[in-house]
């Protein structure tokens, strides 16, 4: 972004090909969602067993949706004329742009996406090329088409397709923006029919929002489109084209300024600086600003805010209230229209996603969303009229509300009757950590945490310190020589001064005197002579650290890269201790096809007795409750309530008596297998158990099955794996894998910075 001074600039673009390059290039895979093992699998899946469903396809091509992937499958297609803010990149230099909106589409609205990079700027060519393609897929998401090629293409291949067509660049954006302005205009006291709205851009997006705003019920004389030469205004013969000219207006106004007088609302789809100061002065009471041009809006809300305290504000930028996303709106609305095998995306279906969004801002934000404004629960208002992308009602209320009215204006294939009923599968189809950990990320952003990277002399670590810092997420401090930072930073090309990071060398601090007598009155009645305490504290970064953190030079640590988790735990226990009541012990988080376990614990006890694993259990079950589940616990063994019986099952069994005689708010049971606990139908022979759904948190028996279990799952079922997270000790301190990515370090440390204690919970407690 181009509010990133050249340092970070230059920092976050060797990332970003890294990740692009690391592993598998790109980012996208194709998986098989039928088993694939055995000869009889290949037989059905292939020859001779998919003749069958050929054959009924050919009878009825309505069955495609039933025997294949078209009716979940949504190309992304795009010739690359109009990149992002980059321009005219051309097909294949598009390409992670429409992998990464596909990417999208699954993380959002479990819509499996797929790029197409057409190599043509002819028109023709490229609607010739796209109409044959609707076998294929349930839909077409066009993108990144430059003005005014994107119209043509769009209304040409709507007339020739049967499946919805839709042109995000256009229409997202315009969803979005009207359903902040619906509310800007409740909270204002404005009617949509009495009001005066200036846009100034005349490119697709433009085009698209007046187009609907028009739909919705503003006056098309209340309208005024303004370009690069000034307002587009009846008679204007400069630059214009059909698209324009249908939004000319009778006015005198000749200029962008003139425009504005007196407008109660502005919107921006052009470039930075469009709108002065004066510009805004001049609109009506209570102006309604959208400022929407990325990544630098056309004025910023500090600018704004002085010259006009009573304005509402949006703009394209996550770093502000308000923020128009079209994350917001494409993903759910293709998910509603492909569920009701819709054959178009009317105007009908755009409103309709419109009033959803609206209405989710009016309403009471779930804990997930008002967790990422650090406790203070957002409420509908002028810093709250579109809800957040994190927001876990989206993939509910968007995609009903579009089938519905795909439903009404009788373009639905396959209506849905019971709708209730919908929402609850659309629910289900996304796990909520992803979100939840996303919120997590958006909440530790600007608060400035001083985060102590133990090991600060690797390439590895050194790179996750900046990516951190220039991610919002804190401000990192590298203990080690600063000489052999500069050194590794030089070497690795690194585009960064040690000037511009806190680097802090344990033998030289001016804090070592009192960190070794804090480090002398905790061990010297454990044999450890004073020396010995002074030699730690000069010579191990992570006995320096934990004393900085424990001592408040720095609110949380992260170290692990060069040492085994055994080790670092050591290290950190002798100077940390757990929070009073708690234990202390790791916690996986496994996500896997859109579910998530955590796993207990994998990290610190070997064989924990029955109290023990109740704690852990209450424990973890609490942390799965914070990141939006609802916790189901199973403490597991090799037996099932007792058969075999054998000792090893006391401990479990012990675990589970003392949970009967407490008062906790969570499902539980146990002792019993892994796969007994996760698969429901197994779950069937024991008609008795207190769980009502798969286990989500597994409660192991031992460390080592539990660190076998998670590191299995990562490597061989492909999971995702966060953790483990130290949880319980009194500070936040986080032991990353010696294996971990650069990414990891980042997310790990940035979670674990969250758990720092803020003051306003600091001073409730005292």
């Amino acid at each position: 972004m181009s509010d990133l001074s050249d340092q970070q600039q230059a920092s976050l673009s060797d990332e970003a090909l890294a990740f692009h390059k690391r592993g598998r290039p790109g980012k996208l895979e194709v998986v098989p969602t039928k088993p694939m093992a055995t000869q009889r699998d290949l037989s059905l899946a292939y020859s001779p067993g998919v003749a069958v469903p050929c054959l009924e396809i050919e009878k009825d091509p309505k069955t495609a949706y039933d025997y294949t992937a078209k009716g979940n499958l949504v190309a992304v297609i795009s010739n690359g004329t109009a990149v992002l803010g980059l321009g005219n990149l051309g097909a294949l230099a598009s390409k992670p742009v429409m992998e990464g909106k596909s990417v999208l589409f699954k993380r959002f609205a479990d819509v499996d996406g797929i790029d197409i990079e057409v190599g043509t700027e002819d028109v023709e060519e490229f609607i010739n090329c796209v109409k044959f393609l609707g076998p294929t897929f349930g839909g077409i998401n066009l993108e990144d088409i430059k003005a005014p090629d994107c119209f043509i293409i769009e209304q040409r291949l709507r007339e020739l397709m049967d499946i919805p067509i839709f042109h995000d660049d256009q229409h997202g954006t315009a969803i979005i923006a009207a359903a902040g302005m619906i509310n800007a205009l409740d909270l204002t006291g404005r009617d949509i029919k009495d009001t005066k709205i200036v846009i100034n851009g005349a490119g697709a997006a433009a085009i698209a929002s007046v187009e609907l705003l028009k739909a919705m019920g503003l006056p098309p004389g209340n309208a005024i489109l303004c370009d690069t030469k000034g307002v587009i205004y009846k008679g204007r013969t400069e630059r214009m084209n059909q698209w324009k000219s249908a939004h000319a207006v009778e006015t005198d106004a000749r200029s962008l300024e003139e425009a504005m007088r007196g407008a109660d609302v502005v919107w921006g789809l052009s470039v930075k600086g469009a709108f002065t100061a004066e510009m805004i002065r001049s609109m009506a009471a209570k102006p309604i600003i959208f400022a929407m041009a990325n990544p630098d809006p056309e004025i910023t809300p500090e600018e704004v805010a002085e010259v006009r305290g009573d304005a509402i504000m949006a703009t394209g930028r996550s770093d502000y209230p308000n923020q128009v996303n079209n994350v917001l709106g494409f993903p759910y609305i293709f998910r509603g229209a492909l569920d009701v095998r819709a054959t178009t995306i009317n105007d009908e279906m755009k409103i309709a996603a419109v009033d959803a969004l609206a209405r989710l801002a009016r309403e009471d934000v779930p804990d997930e969303v008002a967790a990422a404004y650090r406790g203070q629960r957002p409420q509908y208002g002028p810093d709250y009229i579109i809800p957040v992308p994190f927001d876990p009602r989206l993939i509910v209320e968007v995609p009903k509300a579009v089938a519905k009215a795909a439903m009404d204006s009788g373009v639905a294939g396959q209506p849905i009757h019971d709708l209730e009923h919908y929402g609850h599968t659309l629910a289900a189809r996304l796990d909520p950590t992803i979100g939840s950990i996303q919120m997590i990320l958006d909440r530790v952003r600007g608060e400035e945490r001083r985060v102590v990277f133990a090991e600060g002399e690797e390439e590895k670590v050194i790179r996750a310190a900046i990516a951190f810092r220039n991610a919002g997420y804190g401000h990192p401090i590298l203990v080690g020589r600063e000489e052999r930072i500069a050194e590794t930073m030089k070497r690795i090309g690194l585009h960064v001064s040690t000037a511009d990071l806190e680097i802090t060398n344990a033998r030289k601090s001016a804090r070592n005197d009192a960190y070794t007598e804090f480090l002398y009155g905790r061990l010297g009645r454990q044999g450890y002579l004073f020396r010995d305490c002074q030699r730690m504290v000069n010579q191990d970064r992570n006995i320096f650290s934990a004393c900085m953190v424990r001592l408040g030079d720095a609110d949380a640590m992260v170290t692990g890269v060069t040492r085994s988790y055994s080790v670092a735990y050591e290290d950190v226990r002798r100077v940390l201790d757990p929070l009073p009541g708690q234990r202390v012990f790791g916690v996986s988080i496994v996500i896997s096809k859109g579910r998530t376990v955590f796993v207990a614990d994998t990290t610190v006890h070997e064989l924990p007795e029955g109290e023990i694993l109740k704690d852990i259990a209450v424990q973890t079950a609490a942390l799965a409750r914070q990141m939006g589940h609802e916790p189901r616990v199973a403490l597991l063994s090799h037996s099932n309530f007792g058969n075999p019986m054998r000792v090893t099952g006391d401990r479990v069994r012990e675990a589970v008596r003392l949970l009967d005689g407490m008062e906790v708010d969570f499902e539980y049971e146990g002792e019993m297998s892994a796969d007994i606990a996760l698969n429901p139908e197994l779950r069937k022979l024991y008609p008795f158990s207190r769980l009502n759904g798969p286990a989500n948190v597994l409660v192991m028996p031992g460390l080592h099955s539990a660190n076998l279990s998670a590191k299995l799952l990562q490597v061989l079922a492909g999971s995702t794996v966060y953790g483990p997270l130290l949880v319980g000790l009194e500070k936040p301190v986080q032991i990353v894998d010696m294996g971990a990515t650069v990414s990891d370090i980042v997310h790990l440390t940035a979670m674990m910075a969250d758990r720092v204690e803020r003051p306003a919970a600091k001073e409730a407690a005292e």
